[in-house]
């Protein structure tokens, strides 16, 4: 934690954070007679007949007689389309939603194979360095990359996010779902994508990011994987479209375990560590943000606060001290970036010596 950006240097840097770039299109009104929030949510397993549980890896449909394959998506047609979409690979976050749609995104959490992780995720490492970034994106594509896992087409992140926004296309057309579809509805139109998660999700989220080109991959305390090195994989998606939030406090600082993961993403080519808590917005376009806000030494809470809900910071008015930074994250032009800074010589790359 040994670089910071001045706020001086940042309270300069006039540019709004709501303004588009100029590779990127402006917000479009919906033409919706009713205009509103809208909150959707349909089970997997009867969107798509080829869909299917995995109970090796704890990838279930119901748990203890409930639905676990609830899927929800959420627009608000009130506030111009910005003509992207927030994959969330976490458990659903109506707060985070709320927001997103409230930015003009459109959002939606899809049902996949995270719960490998409690079998294979365990230390020690295992002899191969990207053992788990393989599960991950087999997890993320429904395609054979690991030999540990079978996680067919059908149950993959990918094609469960498009059966779910082909779903949302008919249900809710005044929402213009169909934007993110290609011309003949074979696949989602992936430039449009934001992946986003948090821990595990960010981490997921970031390996699929390396494979497929996406819009913008926004990572709340993550990404991880330790004793990996896919991170340092060449990317399909462009390294400044890489955001990363999270606590000093969090347990993924210690043993440089974040450092070295947005190093390695080559974060550090667009700013150093920027801390919320003293520099403004934008925070010098930088792409790795962090903070220090009290939350009485609790490593869970640390983990957790970066993102809306139960844990996130407030100030003595009730209000969420990090709203600006989670608007940055998903709004911020990509093509404005920080100043690049050298690495961290005291970040350790090889946590296995």
């Amino acid at each position: 934690m040994r670089k910071y950006l001045s706020p001086c240097i940042a309270s300069a840097l006039c540019l709004c954070i709501g303004l588009a770039s100029s590779a990127e299109e402006g917000p479009v009104a919906y033409k919706d007679p009713n205009p509103a929030r809208r909150n959707f949510t349909a089970r997997a397993s009867q969107l798509d007949p080829n869909a299917k549980a995995h109970p090796e890896i704890d990838f279930l449909f119901e748990r203890n007689g409930k639905p676990v394959d609830t899927q929800h998506a959420t627009v608000d047609t009130r506030v111009a389309s910005r003509g992207k979409l927030v994959i969330w690979l976490m458990g659903h976050n109506q707060q985070l939603f709320d927001r997103v749609s409230s930015y003009g995104l459109h959002a939606i959490r899809v049902h996949y194979a995270n719960g490998w992780f409690n079998k294979f995720g365990k230390e020690p490492a295992p002899a191969d360095e990207k053992f788990l970034g393989k599960i991950r994106l087999e997890a993320a594509t429904g395609e054979d990359f690991s030999p540990e896992v079978t996680i067919p087409k059908a149950d993959g992140v990918a094609h469960r996010a498009l059966v779910f926004v082909k779903w949302l296309a008919q249900k809710d057309p005044a929402g213009n779902w169909s934007q993110f579809l290609n011309e003949d509805a074979s696949s989602l139109v992936w430039d449009k994508v934001i992946l986003c998660g948090a821990s595990h999700g960010a981490t997921t989220s970031a390996r699929f990011a390396k494979h497929q080109k996406v819009a913008r991959v926004v990572m709340f305390c993550g990404p991880r994987d330790q004793y990996e090195n896919w991170q340092a994989l060449p990317s399909a998606t462009p390294e400044n479209r890489y955001f990363g939030f999270s606590h000093v406090l969090d347990t993924g600082w210690v043993g440089d375990h974040y450092c070295r993961s947005w190093e390695m993403l080559g974060l550090n080519r667009f700013g150093p560590l920027v801390d919320v808590d003293t520099t403004p917005a934008p925070y010098g376009f930088s792409r790795r943000l962090i903070t220090r806000a009290d939350v009485k030494n609790d490593a869970n809470r640390a983990h957790s606060c970066v993102t809306p809900g139960g844990a996130a910071l407030k100030d003595a008015g009730g209000q969420y001290i990090h709203e600006k930074v989670w608007e940055y994250l998903f709004t911020s032009p990509v093509d404005q970036t920080g100043q690049a800074v050298a690495e961290d010589a005291g970040c350790r790359k090889n946590l296995r010596k």
